[in-house]
């Protein structure tokens, strides 16, 4: 029997399709704001950080991130930054010590963090959450591309700074930029689960984690939260957008 090579090239694009040829996992980054935004990443330690850290990302624009597997780490935006010819400046969220390139520097909070690990030494499946605890500066959602069993939407789609309590507000010319944790705005160890509130039997959601969670059900509120904030998944393929269409 002979088969057309038509034939043959549409079985050859099926084998590609079924079968994962990759080594890692990609993340792809979209800003669906109305404004520029400067993504910031950290690797997990020993970890490679893509980017060096930071990278400009304009309305509309998306990028894709290869990472290997078993990567873990966090992402977050910034906002209404200005740097120099040397990388150098400031934000007025996220800021990561004044740099473009966090490359290896954390963001200053609030900001709302999406929290990753792509596989461990002994489990393959993939684990991600969005994060309140530092704080929350823009909506922001993941989730895998095309699906997957067991996996769901991590998100805060909703804008937080609109309905945030006044004594959590972050104020740049007059605008509220930011809405802080409890823990950084009261410094306290009942709103930052540490002392002996340092596990989930001491540790309680507060008033504000409450509001935050009434909010945003989707994310983390508090430390430990993990029950309906942390999902599971096995995907290549995930897409993280800041400022989702809800």
């Amino acid at each position: 029997m002979i088969i057309s090579s038509y034939f043959l090239s549409i079985l050859f694009c099926i084998f590609f399709l079924l079968v994962d040829t990759t080594d890692g996992n990609q993340i792809i980054v979209v800003n669906n704001c109305n404004e520029s935004i400067w993504p910031g990443i950290l690797g997990g330690a020993g970890q490679p950080t893509p980017k060096d850290g930071g990278f400009h990302l304009s309305s509309g624009e998306e990028v894709v991130l290869d990472v290997p597997e078993k990567w873990s780490g966090r992402i977050w935006a910034r906002q209404n930054c200005c740097f120099d010819e040397n990388g150098k400046g400031s934000c007025d969220t996220g800021d990561c010590e004044g740099q473009l390139h966090c490359q290896g520097r954390g963001g200053e909070p609030p900001a709302t963090v999406v929290e990753m690990t792509l596989g461990t030494s002994t489990s393959p499946l993939h684990f991600y959450d969005v994060s309140l605890v530092d704080g929350f500066n823009l909506p922001v959602s993941m989730k895998p591309v095309g699906g997957g069993i067991g996996c769901g939407v991590a998100s805060c789609e909703v804008d937080l700074n609109i309905c945030c309590p006044s004594a959590l507000e972050v104020r740049v010319g007059g605008k509220v930029v930011g809405c802080k944790s409890a823990c950084l705005a009261m410094q306290s160890a009942k709103y930052c689960c540490t002392g002996q509130y340092s596990n989930p039997k001491t540790c309680k959601p507060t008033l504000f984690a409450n509001l935050f969670k009434a909010i945003c059900p989707k994310a983390y509120s508090y430390a430990f939260d993990d029950s309906s904030s942390l999902n599971k998944c096995r995907a290549s393929r995930y897409v993280i957008i800041f400022c989702p269409p809800t």
